[in-house]
């Protein structure tokens, strides 16, 4: 496409060296031919065959290795970013496909660490990061001593919060101070910039604690997002200490937001199959980046490895012309940063290029460690919301080959927080599989799937502890296969969307 830029930063040998990988003739070596069964003349039956858990695992400790040579991480804007994207795109050019690097600038976020929080009056206090509060994803940095305004606060269980969300909540507020605001409604983007609008100098945001979902109690894992625009410091706080600090009169607080944030760039891989109907693209995703925090094998070294071993068996078929429809393989960055890069690439496409895109598929998270086995909500039967016309079909080609294999599935919704939502809003049919973040576990979901109730999917999600050891190798080899068999059959013209 003519958005797309090759870049050699990305893409060199020297990336891969850099990340400790083995090269060959100047270029990443090529995957071995796995022992697949290539006796059967189903073609289905083969490529699932040549899927396999090793396959997947192999990308999975190349994930690992590139962190462990790059800080840690694989965040978007880091050399180990870089290093995994060169990974993946010269294992696509080896599998046969079309690869272009799509740049893009986006703006990045890293938590420094020794933010602070305390009470300067009236009795002086200091609150533990951590434990008590965090700074907030895309904060900026800064530090505000001031007195505290609560902003349209609703306390208690079952409060349908809405603080901060319109502008009439900061009536008379108090310029230069500091605003309280709770969880609840709307985005937390919105109600640092309409704070900030009002005259605020800091937002110290607390928990919504309208369950006792930790989710809902603890320090709130969430994002002003990469357009924030506010301005100002912010911090997250639990429920808890935001209930304390607003019983609290003449509340003055001290705020260190310890952050960077500024406008660098990454890109996005995509890999294109050399044949096929291009007026009807099987398109399938997964987002390349970690959080800065950590390696990110699951989140989402889970999703881009099992796509990467996808794709490579899939070449296979498109390389002897078995497939009727084009398909394309995405590993997006600067997921982490607000679902940046999906964005960007269907922002730069044309009204036909859209109109090409016969669907989009997402594997965000699919080898989670105390594991869901989630699929997209497409017909809004489980949550309401229902995607664009021929999303209920992809989501129930995904149950049938559940069902087919007695494997209980659940619907996920469509909630926003991966890259499908670009392709949804642009009205491009969508589905993929979900094995759970940092929601718990219930009695129910473990008696079917085993593992332990009242744990997150993945309770290391968003931390350092994500590496090679957090994964579920059972919902790796159990998704890996269900990819493989839905991306075939619509590529292959076996299935078709109504």
């Amino acid at each position: 496409m003519s958005s797309f830029r090759r870049s050699a930063a990305l893409i060199s040998a020297a990336g891969l060296v850099a990340a400790g990988l083995s090269v060959a003739g100047g270029t990443a070596t090529a995957a071995p031919t796995t022992g697949c069964d290539n006796r059967t003349n189903d073609s289905l039956r083969k490529v699932l065959d040549c899927v396999t858990l090793d396959g997947v695992l192999e990308h999975e400790q190349a994930f690992q290795e590139i962190a462990d040579a790059n800080g840690d991480t694989r965040a978007s804007g880091t050399s180990g970013y870089d290093a995994s994207a060169a990974y993946v795109a010269d294992r696509m050019r080896k599998a046969g496909y079309d690869v272009s690097v799509q740049e893009f600038d986006f703006v990045s976020f890293e938590d420094l660490g020794g933010s602070e929080l305390d009470q300067v009056a009236p009795t002086p206090a200091s609150y533990v990061e951590g434990t008590d509060f965090g700074a907030t994803t895309q904060s900026e940095p800064g530090e505000v001593t001031a007195a505290v305004t609560a902003v349209d606060l609703q306390l208690g269980l079952g409060n349908t919060s809405t603080s901060g969300c319109e502008a009439a909540d900061f009536a008379g507020f108090p310029a230069g101070n500091i605003a309280l605001i709770q969880r609840g409604t709307c985005t937390f983007q919105l109600k640092a910039e309409n704070a900030a609008a009002a005259g605020a100098t800091a937002v110290v945001f607390f928990n919504q604690g309208n369950t006792t979902d930790p989710s809902r109690t603890g320090i709130p894992a969430v994002t002003l997002g990469a357009g924030y625009s506010g301005g100002i410091p912010a911090l997250n706080a639990t429920y808890d200490l935001g209930v304390a600090l607003a019983d609290t009169p003449g509340l003055i607080l001290h705020v260190l937001a310890n952050v960077t944030r500024e406008t660098t760039t990454t890109a996005n891989v995509i890999a294109d199959s050399r044949g096929g109907d291009d007026s009807n693209v099987v398109m399938a995703g997964a987002h390349l980046d970690s959080v800065n925090e950590g390696p990110g094998i699951n989140d989402n070294g889970s999703g881009s490895s099992a796509l990467l071993e996808v794709a490579e068996q899939v070449a296979k078929a498109a390389n002897k012309g078995q497939l009727a429809h084009h398909v394309r393989f995405a590993w997006w960055g600067a997921e982490e940063s607000g679902l940046v890069g999906s964005t960007h690439y269907v922002n730069e496409l044309s009204d036909e290029e859209i109109a090409d895109l016969e669907m989009y598929l997402n594997f965000d998270m699919v080898g989670s460690p105390n594991y869901g086995l989630f699929i997209y909500d497409g017909d809004g039967s489980g949550f309401g919301l229902v995607g664009p016309e021929g999303s209920d079909d992809i989501e129930a080609l995904f149950e049938k080959f559940y069902a087919d294999r007695g494997i209980p599935s659940e619907p996920t919704a469509f909630s926003g927080r991966s890259d499908y939502q670009a392709f949804i809003n642009n009205g491009v049919p969508a589905g993929g599989l979900f094995t759970g973040a940092e929601g718990i576990k219930t009695e129910e979901q473990a008696a079917k799937w085993g593992g332990i109730a009242g744990e997150a999917y993945d309770p290391c999600y968003h931390q350092a502890c994500d590496t090679i050891e957090n994964l579920s190798h059972e919902a790796l080899e159990i998704n890996a296969d269900a990819m493989a068999y839905v991306v075939y059959l619509y590529a292959s013209g076996q299935a078709s969307i109504n």
